[in-house]
């Protein structure tokens, strides 16, 4: 089976916006420019999340999703503030293929199963972020990060998968965006706890750490972020002016993460292969160009 490379962009507002350990948010450029590129370069899926909608309790991406699904042609997730049916019926008709839900599943598990019965099972994707205790156990945490539930991440994801998710987005906070490579125990424990897919998300940082996280880890897919999103800066660093919409330090200096060796899909989708790893070519993935 073909290992699926799903590009993850973060959304504050208007922006594309990165963060280590889901805080300290840098503005990188508008969202639709970055999807575009990963489009064309043969990205397998796109994730889109609302990174302060449970701040807000709203999802504030409907028009940029509208915006990106005229021009891509791939699997499109939106998450963050999805509450209920009408929530989840507005980011569908908006253009989204697929929906991520935490907050929500995590205050009532039964709407895993009443939204997965109304839009199909493959429609709903269960989000798990998890910070790794003392104990060596995980704990799932909610509003990106910031809010402890008190449940045991692995069997969480077991009872998600029970209640109808057709996948999990597995997300370490500890690793999220550091570059150390992704956490394998985690995202192992889970993979081979449950019948569904698991998104691997959360501290890759070089091509290798997605080998490792597929072989290691038993991931069927993997979300990016800081290796694309700063390749993309490199080369097309824009030239809008975000000075007043939040912290644009890494805009500012261009600066480079040591951990980070920053990557185009393309690049990715050639290595892999070569390593054992089966995954669609990029020139494969990228149609409708």
């Amino acid at each position: 089976m073909s290992i699926r490379i799903i590009p993850r962009l973060d959304i504050k507002g208007p922006n594309l916006v990165k963060g280590i350990h889901l805080e300290g948010l840098r503005v990188l450029g508008k969202p639709e420019r970055f999807a575009r590129s990963y489009y064309e370069q043969g990205a397998d899926e796109l994730l889109y999340m609302d990174v302060v909608a449970s701040l807000y309790g709203r999802n504030s991406l409907l028009e940029i999703v509208r915006r990106t699904a005229q021009e891509i042609f791939i699997p499109l997730t939106v998450g963050g503030g999805l509450r209920s049916l009408e929530d989840i019926m507005a980011v569908l008709r908006a253009g989204a293929d697929k929906v991520s839900l935490n907050t929500a599943a995590v205050g009532n598990p039964e709407f895993i199963r009443t939204a997965s019965r109304r839009f199909g099972s493959s429609t709903i994707v269960v989000s798990i972020e998890a910070i790794r205790q003392p104990d060596g156990r995980y704990q799932a945490y909610t509003d990106n990060g910031r809010q402890t539930t008190g449940l045991d991440a692995v069997q969480w994801a077991i009872q998600a998968a029970e209640l109808g998710a057709g996948e999990l987005l597995v997300t370490s906070i500890d690793r999220e965006g550091t570059g150390k490579g992704f956490d394998l125990e985690l995202t192992r424990r889970i993979a081979e706890s449950v019948p569904i897919p698991v998104i691997a998300c959360g501290g890759a940082g070089t091509v290798e750490h997605v080998v490792e996280v597929i072989r290691e880890g038993r991931a069927d897919a993997v979300c990016l972020a800081s290796m694309l999103h700063y390749a993309f800066i490199r080369d097309d660093p824009g030239t809008d002016d975000f000075s007043t919409e939040g912290n644009t330090e890494y805009l500012k200096t261009r600066g480079k993460l040591s951990r980070i060796h920053e990557a185009k899909l393309p690049q990715i989708k050639a290595a892999l292969p070569a390593r054992g790893v089966p995954c669609r070519p990029a020139a494969e993935a990228a149609v409708h160009v």
